[in-house]
């Protein structure tokens, strides 16, 4: 890999070229929805299914601990799948690797449709997060690949709406789809939204890193990126703050399903509809984000967001110690963090990317993206550290107040520390 050397200040991280084929309002609209499709697969492929937890554990003779673990090892397997795809677009290009993730995710999604057990599926879960990387990492480094600074956070933004659409659709449709057959449903609508992902890219989105800005991949190269990242206070502050982000909104996904349906007495459907108004909190936070782009500086609307996630979580936290949680007051409380985190996702994003040059886009939206899903299929297991084996609400906003107090604590730390290195 080319010694390429990465900025620490804004101002040395230069304008990409702007294609002749994007320069039309209408492209970039469809840029929008296509890149929006292959990044929502990933949440699709975590929210489809949860409304099914308490099925599949009975259908499949594990307990919820082992099906958590299904949720689980696909989080670990879109960490470890970026780490090797994002390096690899940044060498061989990017329409490729994406393409051939697609066709292993969807060829994944029907085997899972076979599994005898949650072991089986555990692992086939691991090899789909693994493929479902591609279309997470590589959707970020082909921002990159256009846009910097605040067009990038617009665009961001933008694509934060359409991929908003698969939390807030996913658990709704896997509800109905349990109304109409078993659990299977679910693997097969996402083969079908994976297989036509493929149609889109293969006929409609051009290769973005063209050959004389790439970058041949080799392991000492790739350590030497990795190491020179990690010590990038302007990538790694945003990057952990993102992670520890995640991994808060990550433990209500992780866990709701179970604590609203076993605990609260909800019905699938009902969860379903929780799930979904509460998804339209942080498309609400994305899309006003957006609006605020060039009117509040970028690092002020994450601490905004920080803070409004935080204090809801601490009031899921009074609720869950007094005893006073209910279906409604739990739905207004995560909207607003929901809410919150629709802040911090994209500006998180905008200012690790934005800080590195366009040759390396690949292995720091691998790099990001292997922190933000490890971080938060780890952290978030904390929630089941009961003496019952499950997590409860009272568990789950416990680590959820601790995440969102570490995260607002690192952003402080290492957003000040690099602001005296821009």
């Amino acid at each position: 890999m080319s010694q390429t050397r990465l900025s620490s200040t804004e101002g040395s991280v230069s304008e990409p070229e702007r294609p002749a084929w994007l320069r039309r309002r209408r492209s970039v609209a469809f840029l929008v929805l296509v890149l929006g499709l292959l990044t929502a697969t990933g949440p699709l492929a975590t929210d489809l299914y949860l409304p099914a937890f308490p099925e599949i554990a009975e259908d499949l003779g594990a307990t919820e601990a082992q099906i958590q673990l299904t949720l689980t090892a696909m989080m670990i397997g879109l960490a470890l799948g970026q780490l090797i795809i994002g390096p690899l677009s940044d060498g061989v290009g990017r329409r490729t690797p994406m393409l051939v993730g697609i066709i292993v995710f969807t060829v994944t999604s029907f085997l899972c449709l076979l599994a005898p057990s949650a072991g089986v599926l555990t692992v086939l879960r691991f090899v789909q997060g693994i493929a479902g990387a591609a279309g997470a990492v590589i959707a970020r480094a082909v921002v990159r690949d256009l846009f910097i600074g605040d067009d990038a956070a617009r665009f961001f933004s933008r694509l934060a709406l359409v991929i908003g659409l698969a939390p807030m659709l996913g658990p709704i449709v896997g509800g109905q789809l349990l109304l109409l057959g078993p659990w299977q449903l679910c693997f097969v609508a996402l083969g079908v939204v994976s297989g036509l992902s493929f149609l889109v890219v293969y006929f409609w989105l051009p290769e973005t890193l063209p050959v004389e800005r790439r970058q041949m991949v080799n392991v000492a190269g790739l350590l030497g990126t990795v190491w020179r990242l990690v010590r990038d206070v302007r990538f790694l502050g945003p990057v952990l703050t993102l992670g520890l982000s995640f991994a808060m909104m990550f433990t209500y996904i992780s866990a709701f399903s179970f604590v609203s349906q076993e605990e609260l007495g909800a019905s699938a459907q009902q969860y379903s509809l929780m799930f979904a108004i509460n998804t339209v909190g942080l498309i609400c936070g994305t899309q006003l984000n957006g609006f605020l782009v060039g009117r509040v500086e970028t690092s002020r609307r994450l601490a905004g967001g920080l803070v409004v996630a935080l204090s809801a979580v601490m009031v899921l936290l009074v609720l869950a110690v007094s005893g006073a949680a209910s279906l409604v007051s739990l739905t207004v409380v995560l909207f607003v963090m929901m809410f919150g985190v629709g802040f911090v996702m994209p500006n998180a994003t905008t200012l690790a990317v934005s800080s590195q040059v366009p040759a390396v886009a690949g292995t720091a939206s691998a790099l990001m993206g292997a922190l933000q899903f490890s971080m938060g299929g780890g952290l978030a297991s904390f929630a089941g550290l009961t003496p019952s084996g499950d997590a409860t609400l009272m568990s789950m906003a416990t680590v959820m107040v601790g995440l969102g107090v570490v995260a607002l604590v690192v952003f402080l730390v290492l957003g000040r520390r690099a602001a005296r290195f821009g």
